[in-house]
């Protein structure tokens, strides 16, 4: 295998984070914190290898075969991990490297799952440290779901390849694919600035809670997060866009482009916000009957846990653990469901909840009746050979993972709940678990480190589904 495209790529990314460094040093530096001095000398350590990676490695061709695609996109994410982790270890705050990694890594896979206990009192440039690399891991995965999953056919991501992926003229097209879902991505997260600023946000608040709420990251700034406050208009703004965030950004670089029926007519967009909305009134009643709560107030509390918790973005604007049975199991249900493919969200994603059904439906059609011929279709098309296969098998492998995280948590020494919470939310990357430790109220650093360890990789395997990542590790995958 040439190594060099996947060094150069590599270098490239480094680069990035290294003059993204430079926002989180700025704010430390002008609010007093010596913890400018920390950005300073991991801007110079990560520019000096993304530089010598991208000097050294020019001129390539990037022709790339199927093994060098899967290589860049698991060594990528993991590379960026380890350098975003720098800050977080020699901050002030003198973390272990453990946890350092663990805040880093749920940060790149926009998991939102903190180690932080007490964010309030935090240099201002770790916090916005942290909502950068969600916002950068949020936009990496939209194009990474549009551009690499459907041409290495991840899962049954090969249902949203382009027409000309099979010929020259596909990098062409997924580079303006990819310009366009890059300009989508920074309008809406500016206009999500803006409105968090008219809601009553600082500046500073509100542009790293946009950053994190677009990414569907869940990074707040505040311990409580949403309930740090007592106003409806953030609330009102992060449903807006964690919705925004869990759609198709794809669907956004058409509607740019003047097909803004796109967006609506997607049964994957439908499904999606029929589901956001069956959940919301169903737990808006429960809240109502079961908790006495008043109407207005059961509405809110309703929707804004259920739109974070499908999207993935974890923010939280009350304790759910309190809320019963049922508003924790419906909870748990969509934390493993997540948004749209090609959006920023998590999960096991809608449009293979759709394939599922739309195969089962076809399947007992054919049991009544034998001798018919009955192919599933998904948005108006009829499934292509081989994606239910692949979707079968993600699900699989999905639960497969679940228990296998599961099992060793539990042998770890967690308590059932927290091991099977803590499985779901790594490996669907929401962030906030069940219970009292990893609970909307609480947060992962009292966990053993060999815990959040197992956390990162599950973390890692949902973000880059599963089968990216593990192929890796397969004997298949090295031989010639």
């Amino acid at each position: 295998m040439d190594y060099r495209p996947i060094l150069f790529i590599t270098g490239i990314l480094l680069l990035t984070l290294a003059f993204s460094m430079i926002f989180p040093m700025l704010v430390d530096l002008h609010m007093g914190y010596e913890d400018w001095k920390v950005f300073f000398v991991c801007i110079i350590f990560t520019s000096f290898f993304g530089g010598t990676l991208l000097l050294t490695n020019q001129g390539v061709d990037f022709d790339l075969s199927i093994r060098q695609a899967f290589m860049i996109t698991a060594s990528t994410w993991i590379n960026i991990a380890l350098f975003s982790t720098l800050p977080f270890w020699f901050s002030e705050l003198d973390l272990s490297f453990t946890d350092a990694f663990f805040e880093s890594m749920s940060a790149i896979t926009t998991t939102g799952a903190t180690i932080f206990t007490d964010i309030e009192h935090s240099p201002p440039g770790l916090l916005l440290w942290r909502a950068i690399l969600q916002w950068l891991g949020g936009i990496g995965i939209i194009v990474m779901a549009v551009s690499i999953l459907p041409f290495l056919k991840v899962g049954g991501m090969q249902l949203f390849r382009t027409e000309s992926s099979e010929n020259e003229k596909a990098m062409p097209r997924a580079t303006k694919l990819a310009g366009s879902i890059g300009i989508a991505y920074l309008l809406i997260s500016i206009a999500c600035a803006i409105c968090y600023m008219l809601s009553g946000f600082s500046p500073f608040e509100a542009i790293t809670h946009a950053m994190t709420t677009i990414a569907t990251g869940g990074f707040s700034t505040w311990d409580t997060s949403f309930a740090h406050h007592q106003n409806i208009w953030p609330d009102i703004t992060a449903i807006v866009f964690m919705t925004l965030g869990g759609l198709p950004f794809a669907l956004y670089a058409k509607a740019m482009y003047g097909n803004v029926r796109a967006l609506y007519e997607d049964s994957q967009v439908r499904f999606f916000c029929g589901i956001i909305t069956i959940s919301a009134i169903v737990m808006t009643i429960y809240l109502i009957l079961n908790m006495t709560i008043p109407f207005g107030e059961a509405l809110r509390l309703a929707s804004f846990n259920v739109v974070s918790i499908i999207t993935g973005t974890g923010y939280t604007n009350g304790d759910y653990n309190a809320w019963g049975g049922f508003a924790v199991s419906l909870l748990f249900f969509l934390m493993v469901i997540g948004g749209c493919a090609g959006s920023a969200s998590c999960g096991i994603k809608i449009f293979r909840i759709q394939i599922l059904l739309a195969t089962a439906g076809a399947q007992f059609k054919q049991l009544l009746h034998p001798h018919g011929v009955f192919i599933p279709h998904y948005n108006g098309r009829s499934i292509p050979e081989g994606v239910a296969g692949a979707v079968a098998s993600f699900l699989f492998l999905y639960a497969l993972t679940f228990v296998v995280m599961v099992v060793l948590l539990s042998f770890i020494g967690l308590d059932f709940i927290t091991a099977m919470s803590g499985a779901a939310t790594t490996l669907s990357n929401v962030g906030p678990g069940l219970g009292d430790t990893i609970g909307p109220t609480g947060t992962f650093a009292p966990l053993p480190d060999m815990a959040k360890w197992v956390f990162c990789v599950g973390m890692l395997l949902g973000r880059l589904e599963l089968f990216t990542l593990l192929i890796i590790f397969t004997p298949a995958f090295w031989k010639k």
